[in-house]
């Protein structure tokens, strides 16, 4: 006897099918690409200010200075605050010790800084925990390479001072 073969309309293929297509879904909505906004506790409480903002440049290349603490001032876009204000969508932030992952790069100097960036790229996004002005909280050597720009324009933007840095994955 033949037997006949169930139409996937019918009751049974049908709950088949709708469960295939659920796993499919599941796979899928669990392979598709997390949003990391950077948020996270430290970020989130340390600093006066707190943004999230597009690395825009590194003016010139970081100096090799393995034993010597600086700060070096890197040029960004704000995209949004959190906290705080900022002086407009382009701010100057100076980084301790930028060769270092930001999670190791504290010292008795600069303490309390940190993050989970671990290394500077110009288009990046970031999300900083700042203070300002930078000698109420850092005194030591700074690299400041639009210092001249600013002076010529007439600018009294500050330099923040970053605290607290992470990533913010696209």
């Amino acid at each position: 006897m033949l037997r006949k073969r169930a139409s996937p309309f019918s009751c049974k293929a049908s709950l088949w099918w709708r469960l295939a297509w659920l796993a499919l879904l599941a796979c899928c909505g669990s392979c598709a690409r997390q949003v990391d906004t950077g948020e996270d506790p430290d970020v989130t409480s340390k600093g006066s200010i707190e943004v999230t903002a597009e690395l825009v440049e590194i003016r010139g290349q970081l100096p090799d200075l393995p034993n010597y603490n600086y700060a070096f001032v890197m040029k960004y876009k704000v995209l949004e605050v959190h906290r705080g204000s900022v002086g407009g969508e382009t701010i100057y932030v100076a980084h301790y010790n930028p060769h270092k992952p930001r999670d190791a790069a504290a010292d008795a100097a600069a303490k309390g800084i940190g993050g989970n960036l671990k290394r500077f790229e110009p288009g990046d996004v970031h999300r900083m925990a700042l203070e300002v002005p930078i000698d109420d909280y850092y005194m030591g050597a700074i690299i400041d390479r639009y210092f001249d720009d600013k002076k010529a324009q007439g600018s009294t933007e500050p330099i923040y001072w970053a605290v607290w840095t992470n990533r913010v994955a696209k």
